[in-house]
């Protein structure tokens, strides 16, 4: 339950002060000053609704999309899955090329590295011949 209490500009610059970091909250500060224990903070994840689609520089990607490539000899994959692009060892990656970084470990124009099939896509292309057809 969420209360309001009015306080003064002065009260407002100490607690403000006694904060430990960004993320204390002024809860946070008043239960330390009247000595009571800290509450259990959760992080709050919003997933995407399947068959969202990821949308990269105009480019829609839909679930189920398909990225590879080909590094040192090796073939590497990412994928779009309930809106997120996501990476080497599922992990999500905010863009082509922080996907392509997360195999090459170096900067990389991921447009350029990854070919990619969308579901309904027959055939593999560099997913940068999409960018310049929407």
């Amino acid at each position: 339950m969420t209360q309001t209490i009015d306080i003064d500009f002065d009260v407002w610059k100490a607690l403000t002060a006694l904060r430990m970091s960004p993320t204390d909250t002024y809860n946070d500060v008043l239960r330390g000053v009247l000595n009571l224990p800290p509450i259990e903070k959760r992080p709050v994840t919003i997933e995407p609704a399947a068959g969202m689609g990821w949308v990269s520089k105009g480019v829609t990607f839909p679930d189920g999309t398909e990225f590879r490539a080909t590094y040192k000899g090796q073939h590497v994959t990412a994928r779009v899955a309930r809106g997120r692009l996501r990476g080497a060892g599922d992990k999500v990656a905010t863009s082509l090329s922080q996907a392509a970084r997360m195999v090459t470990q170096t900067s990389v124009d991921g447009w350029t590295f990854w070919e990619v099939k969308r579901p309904n896509d027959l055939q593999w292309q560099q997913a940068g011949t999409l960018r310049k057809k929407s």
